[in-house]
């Protein structure tokens, strides 16, 4: 359905609540100004209604994580089911019988459809905790405490995960407290190249932006040069980055990592929590590149909606870790939820039909394409794949321009849209909505896109 305009954002009952936040939540949570945020009720597809009766068309999918669309019919009546049985076992010494057929369903999805073998899993609670498993895993693995990772990464905001982050923003403030194990390098990024050769590069009129060779030989360097004087376990990277603006890294990239870790005998991480189950019209986003990793962490999607993440790696890798004895020592009390292992057996059921990737790729290239028509000279870049857009502002010298961006949020909001900003200067508007988005919904949001980069203060100039 087509968003509704809103007449007063936010109303008196996002209002009463938000001043209960203020009063009984760290400041430093929720955003807070004199039009955010809008409370949540309900919601339903694309759509999302707010506690004052407001109707949304929502461009986030809640940060990636309905992409099979709000409140999925088939994922609540996994929920009602469960919930009539079990919510809650002992996941690391009698856990449900359904945290057994999850495990097994993570394997065959990924290693056992790669013909790479058997798959074993780590489940987790939070798209972070997935990642330092990984990071554990690789430890075990080889005893190398060493980690290659990626600026502009996110892989969230626990102390292991932190460190492996390539967003300043969020490293800064605790870096009193890191170890300081990882090596941050540039990932490719053919619109703002790291190395300067943005020329050399081509933009238009591939599937994939291909980095001249130079580019990519500049950083194997810089890799083989970290491996010669740290002790490296891993690397780990997002096949598209996220957080980081929906950059798609050069067809190479990927391939070029594959075959460092080959050579140099360590593990390749692949942290696909916001590209995995089809996102990017793939079951994941590593098929785009013909690579298969050592590990691969999954979050998000992986539930529609539920606090759970899986770090599965190959068995031989994942079988450094000791065998228990009674005590784990990778564990949590809500590991292998039941509730969340319903709902993830569900979605990764939903998830299997090739019509989803299908559709995501019909409605990605229609998403683009739209998006690629906007006319405006503060547009310097529309990326991503499949249901994973970025649209790039800048400001008149080709800076970020997080402020315009912000304003295209607001308005947007006004309008019934919810959008987010995306890369570290925040000027990148970050598209990755419920998969059934309709054409019409596309049309609408990009109509309305047009329209404020021809009417908003500071979009012309």
């Amino acid at each position: 359905m087509l968003p509704e305009i809103v007449t007063e954002i936010p109303g008196p009952k996002s209002r009463e609540l938000a001043e209960s936040l203020r009063r009984y939540e760290s400041h430093n949570v929720t955003y807070m100004d004199a039009e955010f945020p809008v409370f949540w009720n309900r919601a339903d597809g694309t759509n999302v209604w707010d506690a004052d009766g407001n109707r949304f068309l929502d461009l986030t999918a809640a940060f990636g994580v309905a992409g099979l669309g709000h409140t999925n019919a088939g994922i609540r009546e996994a929920i009602v089911e469960q919930s009539a049985a079990l919510f809650h076992a002992m996941g690391d010494v009698h856990p449900s019988e359904n945290k057994a057929a999850l495990c097994e369903k993570l394997s065959a999805l990924t290693f056992g459809r790669w013909d790479a073998g058997t798959g074993k899993t780590i489940l987790c609670n939070s798209g972070f905790e997935a990642v330092e498993a990984a990071l554990k895993t690789s430890l075990m693995h080889s005893g190398k405490a060493g980690v290659i990772a990626f600026r502009g990464a996110y892989h969230g905001l626990g102390y292991g995960a932190l460190e492996a982050g390539g967003i300043p923003f969020f490293r800064d403030p605790f870096r009193a407290q890191l170890k300081e194990f990882a090596t941050i390098l540039p990932y490719p990024n053919c619109y703002r190249c790291p190395y300067g050769m943005r020329e050399e590069c081509r933009l238009e009129g591939n599937h994939f932006p291909n980095c001249s060779s130079a580019c990519l030989e500049k950083l194997h360097d810089e890799i083989k040069k970290t491996l010669e004087y740290k002790e490296i376990g891993c690397i780990l990277v997002e096949p598209v980055q996220g957080r980081g603006g929906d950059v798609v890294p050069p067809l190479d990239f990927m391939r070029m990592l594959r075959q460092i870790c080959d050579e140099e005998k360590i593990l390749l991480i692949a942290d696909e929590i916001y590209t995995g189950l089809n996102r990017t019209g793939s079951l994941f986003a590593c098929d785009h590149f013909g690579i298969i990793p050592d590990i691969i962490c999954l979050g998000k999607a992986l539930t529609s909606g539920f606090p759970m993440s899986a770090c599965v790696g190959k068995s031989f890798v994942m079988d450094a870790w000791p065998i228990s004895k009674g005590e784990a020592l990778h564990t949590s009390t809500f590991l292998g939820n039941p509730l969340g292992c319903s709902m993830a057996l569900k979605a990764l059921e939903l998830h299997s039909d090739p019509a989803v990737s299908a559709r995501v790729l019909r409605a990605g290239a229609k998403f683009k394409g739209a998006l690629k028509k906007l006319r405006s000279p503060r547009i310097g870049n529309v990326r991503g794949l499949g249901l994973m857009l970025g649209l790039e502002i800048i400001a008149p010298n080709g800076d970020p321009d997080s402020a315009l961006a912000g304003l295209i949020i607001k308005q947007g909001l006004r309008d019934g849209l919810i959008l987010v900003g995306g890369s570290p200067a925040g000027n990148v508007l970050s598209f990755s909505p419920a998969f059934d988005i309709s054409d019409a919904e596309i049309d609408f949001v990009t109509a309305k896109l047009q329209e404020y980069f021809t009417s908003l203060p500071g979009s012309i100039s």
